[in-house]
């Protein structure tokens, strides 16, 4: 005979309301990451002259960290649209590996599955990729939401702001970095492989000996590629 109190815990395990709070606890540790890091975009753009709505339309729209902060220069020298293109989609290329080993969670909804492919970003990624299956498909849509929220959120107190704060607490842009650093190592404490970091290390000293200047495109590709050489197919 089922359990009633299971069955009970189960139906509110499921619910739109814990799936918020989930997301929401799990999205704390990248806010307090994102915040900092979009004060100190949105301080850059306001330090440029760009209009307030450049900023927000970009961490809405492109909302790639990195790729933000790298467009900041090429606006001002007003480089040409095409080699902006090539360098945003360059700096954005590892995201579609990111893909691959969340298609099966993906949300069915066609606008719900683009939204989740498009705000995957690193941090996110590495977020999820500590937790089981299920929950993944669980919280992907929230969690991805309100990870945008909280670099939104930045990007409006950086542009509000200004230079004053910056000036108070230095360095806000690395905040993003040292993020990464701590989900990174979590990702290891979870999965206890150390292959993988030695083979980031030996690829990316090997291409900055060999091409400094493509170092970091070139490193990403090639572990990438070594990483699905090794992928054993699953046996059906």
């Amino acid at each position: 005979m089922p359990n009633p109190l299971s069955a009970k815990n189960h139906t509110q395990a499921a619910t739109p309301k814990s799936r918020w709070q989930a997301a929401f606890h799990y999205s704390l540790p990248i806010a307090m990451g994102y915040i900092p890091a979009a004060i100190a975009f949105g301080v850059l753009m306001r330090a440029a002259d760009f209009p307030f709505w450049w900023a927000l339309a970009l961490s809405l729209f492109l909302y790639s960290g990195a790729a933000q902060f790298a467009l900041i220069p090429m606006l001002a020298q007003a480089a040409h649209p095409l080699s902006m293109w090539v360098n945003i989609s360059i700096i954005n290329l590892r995201h579609i590996f990111y893909a691959l080993p969340l298609l099966k969670v993906l949300p069915r909804g066609r606008i719900k599955k683009y939204y989740c492919l498009f705000g995957l970003t690193d941090e996110s990624f590495s977020t999820l990729m500590t937790l089981r299956k299920t929950e993944q498909r669980r919280i992907i849509v929230p969690f991805i939401f309100l990870n945008q929220c909280s670099w939104l959120l930045g990007t409006v107190l950086g542009l509000v702001l200004g230079g004053e704060l910056i000036e108070v607490i230095p360095n806000l842009d690395f905040a993003l970095t040292a993020l990464f650093m701590i989900l990174a190592y979590e990702q290891f404490r979870t999965h206890r492989k150390t292959w993988p970091v030695f083979l980031a290390i030996v690829t990316f000293a090997l291409f900055h000996w060999w091409l400094p200047s493509y170092a970091l495109l070139l490193s990403i590709s090639g572990c990438a590629l070594i990483i699905m050489g090794l992928a054993k197919p699953k046996k059906q």
